[in-house]
């Protein structure tokens, strides 16, 4: 079981693709969240997502064993890696999470759209965000059986 959660820090005014916010992953190992850390570990939110959908879909996609993710704009970091049952998510305290490649692209793919309700139609990170999430959904949709998004 894993999920994923990515929020806009309050207080920033109108909502821009450049809004900082963090980055939550949890899984049956414990949790990276970029909230509440010293340094500070908030994010440029919009930008880090889509820098890990496309990133993550390469990874999925291809052979590659390892891929280490730092979001935008912080020292905040995730590792994944193939493992003989699927892949593993690791957080500087070690790993967090085991899971099959389609539930970690469902549960990130679930949170990014989440994520994508918030930020305008006509900011300019909008266009480089909808095709991250179009390109990352048929990794979604090709696992699961019947229906898809």
């Amino acid at each position: 079981m894993i999920t994923v959660q990515f929020t806009v820090r309050p207080g920033q005014g109108d909502p821009s693709g450049f809004d900082l916010g963090d980055m939550s992953v949890t899984g049956g190992l414990g949790t990276a969240d970029s909230a509440g850390r010293t340094p500070d570990q908030g994010m440029m939110i919009y930008l880090s997502v889509t820098q890990l959908l496309d990133s993550l879909r390469a990874f999925l996609s291809g052979n590659g064993k390892t891929l280490t993710f730092t979001g935008v704009d912080t020292s905040f970091s995730l590792v994944f890696r193939r493992v003989k049952d699927g892949i593993s998510v690791a957080f500087k305290d070690g790993v967090i999470a085991r899971t099959a490649s389609d539930e970690l692209a469902s549960a990130v793919l679930g949170a990014a759209e989440s994520l994508s309700l918030t930020l305008p139609p006509g900011d300019p990170a909008a266009s480089d965000y909808a095709d991250a999430l179009a390109a990352f959904r048929p990794l979604v949709s090709r696992h699961e059986h019947g229906g898809g998004h």
